[in-house]
């Protein structure tokens, strides 16, 4: 039986408690549900249409044009009638006003009639794509216009024709989003590919056959077919479902990180629905007792506080579910640049469901340790004042461990990967324990310490007072304090190196597909000492005789070994390279000749655990060599400078298909016209400028890190909750401290002096261990992960210290000011 009178009086008797554990659970919920509400919308507008996104039934791609096999499977496919075929090629290429007083590097497409075979190109005058483009006549971003200040029927370069303008680009299926893109789009008729002149033999071309079935239940039937036609790490055959996508990548990748965000919050306001629950529940450990003595069974408290803690976990998940829905709408304002013009976001039944799930699941393991104490109080404690504590017996354990796996399970789901999902929790599980560690050897130092102000020693009692949630404090509130200094400090030395910092001497401007016979006349037009670095592209095949994966890499979210290549070759190392492995970059064999070999750099060395000795073997465009590591590389300098992953003897690669790349160092002011004189003389040399494409990069750095910084602070506001819950739970023995110090002579100044000291160290706890942490990971960040020198940013992390005590000063004291009114009086004749 359920007695609704009890039940009622203890809702509201607890109201302010619960008010703490309800937004404790609100606050569980709503950045995961946020997060995952908004994924789903974009993989229904990104990735919904599949055939649109990619462009056909089936990809052929290349870096080359097909092969002949490939190419007579395509033939007989369209023939056949069984498919219909559209060639694309696309690369950078610069383009010019017809006056030549302007340039731009465009991302440039060639597309056959029949463009595109799924989804739209949308212009803005409203006409038929494949009624606008063709001989002569191209359609071009926005961007083309404003950085050339032309209007649509005017003309434009490109290679060696010259082109009408004869409309302009909003949207196309294939690049529903263009947030990070060297150059604006232009699209090209296939009929001028030849007259532009600009594809040379090794020149950067991504070649693209898209095939639209008659039949769509043979799609991968032929695509098996064809893949046996392909070459080898040279052509990759997909299909529709499993054709890789730029712009999914990074969505993927910025979700997958918010979710690690919202999961790190998840566990953190857990941390505070147990706290709270445990607040509540040890108010009422007298009366629990009383209740007992009158012969009510545990079974009877439990039953009761179990219904107790659904109510309010019910009203909780609503909450949640609807502030979720609520800030995934002000994440698609933050990410507004970066989403496609036509998304459509709404809150469907898969969002209920998923917070009412996991809502449930969130309670049942957070509230499981403070409802199973219930059961186990005695009447005793009326008269001993002492503690309950719950037996531990089989069945407790047990639910534990089932407990904790039903929430591995549910947060590897929404991380969507196993092994990097296990990691994390063992990582946030390994930090939760390494926090409050530290913080049980602080607080046993500090109450060791023989305090001679009366203020500090009574303030440190009052911190390690029963009851004091003061671990969960510091544990809630150091961690997303360490995320958030992670992030400014890896962003600040990031913007440092590549932005507010660019070297000196640094390039800016980097000159591609420079052919072998346009070195000495580029030399002569740029002047100066320019270095030609030759570039051959190829593909690694194998590590020791052991096939790269190719799936299994492409999955990789940093750079992966399944990828094209640029190798080189020289004989001597760069200034700012450095032997870590080897004695020499080439070792000679008995008659001073270079044996085949390569050197590795490092950082590739790190990619596929490779080691002097290693034999690999390459693909290069077409020819397989064998070669072995005798030596491993280091750099000295940020990778704005030009580098190389694979360096050979020149002997080996000299009269392999090759283009040259020059990194020249620019005054920013004469960029553009050092451009328009390489492109007039040169058509096919692509130019890109790196200051601006790292100005670019900063601004799109600092819109991303605003997202994350927004996901973070949740977390913060579940160690501002565990404050606030702590100072309720311990109201009582304040109110009696506060009451005795008045008797003694106090006054309120005093009573208040000793609760700011009591947060002020709580505040300097939490920020003293996030910067410890937050230094060491952005360390390793910088060191290992992204290369780049590191600066420690102090002025950034005192900054961190002043703001965190203070929010935990405000919050304490807000919370103490009634406390601190109580008449001694009034008091001792409630407590009489």
């Amino acid at each position: 039986m359920i007695n609704g009178r009890f039940l009622l009086r203890e809702l509201l008797y607890s109201k302010k408690q619960a008010a703490i554990y309800i937004l404790c659970v609100s606050l569980s919920l709503v950045s995961l549900i946020a997060v995952n509400s908004f994924k789903r919308d974009i993989d229904r507008s990104i990735s919904g249409d599949a055939r649109a996104l990619h462009g056909g039934d089936i990809i052929l791609h290349s870096h080359y044009d097909l092969s002949q096999g490939l190419q007579r499977a395509v033939v007989g496919l369209t023939e056949g009638k069984k498919a219909t075929a559209v060639r694309t090629r696309a690369f950078y290429s610069v383009a010019r006003k017809s006056d030549e007083s302007g340039s731009l590097l465009c991302n440039i497409k060639v597309v056959e009639n029949g463009y595109p075979l799924y989804g739209r190109v949308d212009l803005a005058s409203g006409r038929e794509f494949s009624q606008v483009v063709g001989a002569g006549k191209i359609v071009v971003g926005q961007g083309v216009l404003d950085r050339l200040g032309i209007v649509v029927g005017d003309q434009l370069l490109i290679g060696k024709s010259l082109f009408e303008i004869a409309d302009v680009i909003l949207y196309e299926s294939a690049k529903p989003v263009r947030f990070f893109n060297i150059g604006p789009p232009v699209l090209v008729s296939y009929k001028d590919l030849a007259g532009m002149d600009l594809v040379k033999q090794g020149s950067r071309v991504a070649y693209e056959t898209l095939l639209k079935m008659a039949d769509a239940t043979t799609v991968d039937t032929v695509a098996a077919r064809l893949r046996e036609r392909g070459l080898v790490g040279q052509e990759r055959v997909e299909t529709f479902r499993d054709a890789g996508s730029g712009i999914k990548h990074f969505f993927d990748n910025l979700l997958f990180f918010l979710s690690l965000i919202s999961v790190c919050t998840l566990l953190l306001a857990g941390i505070g629905i147990e706290s709270s629950l445990s607040a509540i529940l040890r108010l009422k450990e007298k009366n629990f007792a009383i209740i007992r003595s009158f012969g009510a069974t545990g079974a009877y408290l439990l039953r009761h506080y179990l219904l107790f803690v659904l109510i309010l976990s019910a009203v909780g998940t609503a909450l949640g579910i609807a502030v979720g829905l609520l800030v995934k709408g002000y994440l698609s304002v933050l990410l507004s640049d970066f989403l496609p013009p036509d998304i459509v976001f709404r809150a469907s039944a898969a969002d209920l469901s998923e917070g009412v799930v996991v809502g449930l699941m969130v309670v049942l393991f957070f509230t499981f340790l403070p409802l199973w104490r219930i059961n186990n109080i005695k009447p005793a404690v009326i008269f001993r004042s002492e503690s309950s504590r719950a037996k531990k017996s089989f069945t407790y354990y047990l639910c534990i461990v089932l407990g904790f796996s039903g929430l591995c399970v549910l947060l590897i789901r929404y991380l969507g990967e196993v092994s990097t999902g296990f990691y994390f929790l063992g990582g946030i599980l390994l930090l939760l324990l390494l926090v409050t560690l530290m913080t049980r050897l602080i607080l046993y130092f500090l109450s060791k310490i023989k305090w001679r102000r009366p203020g500090a020693r009574l303030a440190m009692r009052s911190l390690l007072r029963p009851g004091n949630v003061t671990q969960s404090i510091v544990v809630t509130l150091a961690i997303p304090l360490a995320l958030l200094l992670i992030i400014y400090l890896v962003e600040n030395n990031l913007r440092g190196t590549y932005i507010d910092s660019f070297p000196a001497d640094a390039p800016t401007l980097f000159c591609l597909d420079i052919q072998k016979n346009q070195q000495e006349a580029f030399l002569g037009l740029v002047g100066g000492k320019v270095t030609l670095h030759p570039v051959i592209r190829a593909r690694l095949i194998s590590i020791n005789g052991k096939v790269v994966n190719r799936g299994r890499e492409l999955k990789k979210r940093r750079d992966n070994l399944a990828r094209e290549f640029n190798l080189t070759y020289r004989d001597a190392l760069l200034e700012d390279e450095i032997l870590v492995a080897g004695k020499r970059l080439f070792r000679k064999d008995e008659k001073g000749e270079p044996i085949i070999q390569v050197s590795l750099l490092d950082t590739v060395a790190e990619m596929g655990d490779m080691k002097l000795g290693d034999i690999l073997q390459f693909n290069i465009q077409g020819v397989e060599m064998e070669v072995e590591v005798t030596s491993i590389r280091s750099r000295t300098r940020s990778m704005l400078y030009p580098f190389f992953y694979f360096i050979f003897p020149e002997k080996y690669l000299r009269e392999a298909p090759q283009t040259y790349f020059a990194a020249l160092h620019v005054e920013s002011e004469e960029i553009p016209f050092l451009e328009n004189r390489i492109v007039q003389g040169f058509p096919n040399i692509s130019t890109i400028n790196i200051a601006e494409t790292a100005k670019e990069m900063g601004r799109m750095m600092q819109k991303l890190s605003k997202i994350v910084n927004f996901f973070a602070a949740f977390s913060i506001l579940a160690g501002g909750l565990i404050i606030v819950s702590s100072i309720l739970a311990t109201r009582f023995e304040r109110i009696k401290e506060a009451v005795y110090y008045k008797i003694l002579g106090a006054d309120s100044r005093f009573v208040l002096h000793i609760f700011f000291l009591e947060n002020l160290l709580l505040g300097l706890l939490s920020s003293v261990f996030a910067i410890v942490m937050a230094q060491a990971a952005a360390w390793s960040l910088c060191h290992f992960f992204l290369g780049i020198s590191y600066a420690p940013g102090w002025g950034a992390c005192l900054g961190l210290v002043g703001l965190t005590i203070i929010f935990v000063v405000i919050l304490g004291l807000l919370g103490s000011i009634p406390i601190i009114r109580k008449k001694p009086a009034q008091f001792l004749r409630q407590l009489n």
